[in-house]
C-alpha cells in the first residue's frame, strides 16, 4: 500500500545487484552488503524505495572456493530482464541496478533497457579515486571491501600488504592455485577513517545517480 501511494508521485526504485563468493578473511556476502547498504543510505534522503539485495552473481571463476554459488552469464541476463520486466509492468519507469560486483557487469549490461540504469557503486570516479590514493594496488577483498560491516567476528585479518596479482585464469582451480586466499592484492585492513571516506563518497555517487534517473 506504501508503493501504490509512492507510485502517485514517483517511478523509481533501486534494486541492488550482489553476488555470494568468497572474499578471503571477509563476509561471503560482502558485495550483496554492500550494494544494499549503499543504496539504501543514498536513496534514503531522496525517498525512493530500494529492494532487498539480488545475493547470487556471475561468480564462475570462483568455483573452488567453497560457498561461492554462480549464474551462467545468460541466466543472469534472463534473471534481470525478468525482474525489469515485473517492475515494470507494477508502474516503476526508472531503475538503477546498483552492482556491487564486478563479475555482474557485462551479464547486468545485456538486460538494459530504457529508464533502467547500472551503477557500479565501488568503481564511481571519486570512489575509486579516494581507493587509489590511498592504496594503488587495492582489489577484491582488500581493505577496499573491508567494512565494520562486511567483518567477521573472531577472524584476524594479516597485517602485510598483498601485491596486486588479480588471477591470471578463467580456470577455477587454476584462480584459487593462484589466489590462495582469494585476497587480489592490497592491504587487508586500513584505519576506519580511511575506509569510512570511501564509503562517504560511494554514498554521495550513488545518491547521484539516484537523482539523475
Amino acid at each position: 500500500m506504501q508503493l501504490e501511494a509512492y507510485l502517485e508521485r514517483d517511478d523509481r526504485i533501486v534494486l541492488p545487484l550482489g553476488s555470494t563468493e568468497q572474499h578471503a578473511y571477509l563476509s561471503l556476502a560482502t558485495d550483496s552488503i554492500l550494494a544494499e547498504r549503499v543504496s539504501v543510505e543514498a536513496a534514503e534522503p531522496l525517498g525512493v524505495p530500494v529492494l532487498p539485495a539480488l545475493a547470487y552473481g556471475v561468480t564462475e571463476r570462483f568455483a573452488a572456493f567453497p560457498g561461492s554459488p554462480s549464474l551462467t552469464p545468460g541466466s543472469y541476463t534472463a534473471i534481470l530482464r525478468e525482474l525489469i520486466a515485473s517492475l515494470r509492468a507494477q508502474g516503476f519507469r526508472r531503475i538503477l541496478l546498483v552492482n556491487g560486483h564486478g563479475g555482474n557487469v557485462e551479464a547486468a549490461e545485456a538486460a538494459l533497457t530504457p529508464g533502467v540504469r547500472l551503477h557500479s557503486w565501488w568503481a564511481a570516479p571519486r570512489t575509486m579515486a579516494l581507493v587509489r590514493e590511498i592504496d594503488p594496488d587495492a582489489s577484491h577483498a582488500s581493505w577496499m571491501e573491508n567494512f565494520p560491516w562486511t567483518r567477521l567476528p573472531g577472524v584476524e585479518l594479516p597485517g602485510e600488504h598483498k601485491p596486486l596479482a588479480p588471477p591470471t585464469s578463467d580456470d577455477p582451480v587454476e584462480v584459487r592455485q593462484e589466489l590462495g586466499d582469494g585476497s587480489f592484492g592490497g592491504w587487508y585492513s586500513r584505519p576506519d577513517s580511511d575506509v569510512l571516506r570511501v564509503w562517504a563518497a560511494g554514498v554521495e555517487e550513488t545518491r547521484a545517480a539516484i537523482a539523475a534517473l
